[in-house]
C-alpha cells in the first residue's frame, strides 16, 4: 500500500464542477488501495479578492491580519472537497494547519515550516480515511494563523510528504509537466520526461512558476520523489528526482527560465572600502527582502557603485530603504529600473561542456540584445535584459540550444 500525497491548485478547483472532478480523481486512486493525503490551495482567485477587500477598508493592511483573512481561501476548498469526497462514498477528514500542526516561524506573509506533526493525519490513514489538508498555511508557537507566501501549497504538500514519509508527491496543476520554457512564448516547447532536482531548483528561482522553489528545496533535502502533473489530462508529467550517470549525458541545456517580475536598483559613489556592501544589502536583507542578482564596480576614482535585483513587487520599499542608506553613506546617486527581465538556460549537462556562456552571448548579440548583468552557477547562466525584448531572447536561445528536438 503505497502512501501518495496530491496536492491541487487553484485552477484545479476553482469550481463546484473541478472539485467535483478531483474527488474522482482522489476516490479512484483510494479505491486502489492508496493511502490518500491531499493539499489545497484556495479557489482561483480568491486569495486576490481578499487581499482587494482588505485594501478597500486599509491601504497598509497589518501582516497578521492578513495572514488570518486569506488563510480562509483553503479552508473553504478543503471543507469542499471532503464534502465531495463522502458524497460518493469515501471517508475523508478536513485540517487546517493549525490542526495538524504545521509548526512555523511567525514571519508573516513569508513564513517557513519549522515542524509538522503528523500524528493525527497518520491516525486516519490507518482508518482508511483520506486527509485533506490546507495548504499555503500554519501556525506559530503563540498560535498565530501564518502563510507561507503565494505558491506556498507545494510546499505544504512536499513537506507533508517528507514528514510523513511519502511513496510520492503529485503537483497536479493546469499543465501536464515541466517544459523547457514557457509553451505560451514557445508554441514547440518539450514537455520532460525527468529533470532533477538541482535543474528544477535553478528553472524555479530563475522564474518558471510551474513550482515553488522551497517546494523544490523540500523534495530534494528529503530525497521526496515529486511528480508534476495536469488536473485536467491524463499523462506521466514530469519527474524530478535525484541527478544519476544516465542524466550526466543529457544535453547541455535542459530547459530556459525567465522571470518579468524583477526590478533593478543601482547606488553609485559610495566608498571602496571593507563593510560597505554589508551595509548597503544588509538592511534591506534585513527587512525581508529577497535579493537576486548583485553586482559591484570600482570607479577610476576609487568610489564603488553596487547594482542589485529584488522582487518588483519590493522596489519601492527597497528603494526608500537604499535612499537613506544613500544619505548615510554621502552617496551620488541612486537608480531604479522597473522595466528590466531576467533570462537563464539550465541545465547540469554545462559541467562538463565548455563554451556554453559565449554560445549564449553570441545568440542575444546576433539579436541586438544588450546584457546588463550577468551571473552564473554551475548549472545556470542568468542574464538581465530589458523586459522588451524577452521573448525574442527565449525563442532565440530555445532554437539555439536545440530544445524542441
Amino acid at each position: 500500500m503505497a502512501l501518495l500525497v496530491q496536492k491541487y491548485g487553484g485552477t484545479s478547483v476553482g469550481s463546484i464542477e473541478r472539485i467535483q472532478a478531483v474527488a474522482a480523481k482522489v476516490a479512484m486512486a483510494h479505491s486502489q488501495g492508496e493511502q490518500m493525503v491531499v493539499t489545497l490551495s484556495a479557489m482561483s482567485g480568491e486569495t486576490n479578492r481578499l487581499i482587494a477587500l482588505a485594501c478597500q477598508l486599509n491601504d497598509q493592511p497589518s501582516a497578521r491580519e492578513m495572514d488570518v483573512l486569506v488563510s480562509t481561501g483553503e479552508q473553504v476548498t478543503i471543507a469542499l472537497l471532503c464534502l465531495a469526497l463522502q458524497k460518493i462514498g469515501v471517508e475523508a477528514r478536513s485540517y487546517t494547519g493549525g490542526q495538524v500542526t504545521i509548526l512555523t516561524d511567525s514571519v508573516y506573509g513569508k513564513a517557513r515550516i519549522q515542524d509538522i506533526d503528523g500524528h493525527r493525519i497518520r491516525a486516519d490513514l490507518e482508518a482508511g480515511r483520506v486527509a485533506v489538508v490546507a495548504g499555503f498555511q500554519g501556525v506559530d508557537v503563540d498560535g498565530n494563523i501564518t502563510t507561507l507566501g503565494r505558491g506556498g501549497s507545494d510546499t505544504t504538500a512536499v513537506a507533508l510528504a517528507a514528514a510523513l514519509k511519502a511513496d510520492e508527491c503529485q503537483i497536479y496543476t493546469d499543465v501536464d509537466g515541466v517544459y523547457t520554457t514557457d509553451p505560451r512564448v514557445v508554441p514547440d516547447a518539450r514537455r520532460l520526461d525527468v529533470i532533477t532536482f538541482e535543474e528544477m531548483m535553478e528553472m524555479a528561482s530563475q522564474g518558471s512558476k510551474v513550482l515553488q522553489i522551497r517546494a523544490v528545496e523540500f523534495a530534494g533535502k528529503y530525497a521526496v520523489p515529486l511528480r508534476v502533473m495536469s488536473s485536467f489530462v491524463d499523462g506521466p508529467g514530469t519527474l524530478i528526482t535525484l541527478e544519476d550517470n544516465d542524466q550526466m549525458e543529457k544535453p547541455v541545456v535542459s530547459g530556459i527560465a525567465f522571470n518579468r517580475d524583477e526590478a533593478k536598483l543601482t547606488i553609485r559613489g559610495i566608498p571602496d572600502q571593507p563593510g560597505v556592501a554589508a551595509k548597503v544589502l544588509g538592511s534591506i536583507s534585513e527587512a525581508n527582502i529577497e535579493i537576486d542578482v548583485i553586482v559591484q564596480n570600482v570607479a577610476k576614482d576609487n568610489s564603488a557603485s553596487i547594482t542589485f535585483t529584488v522582487h518588483r513587487n519590493d522596489l519601492q520599499q527597497t528603494e526608500d530603504l537604499l535612499r537613506a542608506i544613500a544619505k548615510d553613506l554621502g552617496a551620488e546617486e541612486v537608480n531604479t529600473d522597473s522595466k528590466i527581465a531576467k533570462v537563464s538556460i539550465v541545465g547540469v549537462g554545462m559541467r562538463s561542456h565548455a563554451g556554453v556562456a559565449a554560445r549564449m552571448f553570441e545568440c542575444l548579440a546576433g539579436e541586438g540584445i544588450n546584457i546588463q548583468l550577468i551571473t552564473t552557477s554551475e548549472i545556470k547562466i542568468a542574464v538581465v535584459i530589458e523586459e522588451r525584448y524577452l521573448e525574442l531572447a527565449v525563442r532565440a536561445l530555445h532554437a539555439q540550444y536545440e530544445l524542441d528536438s
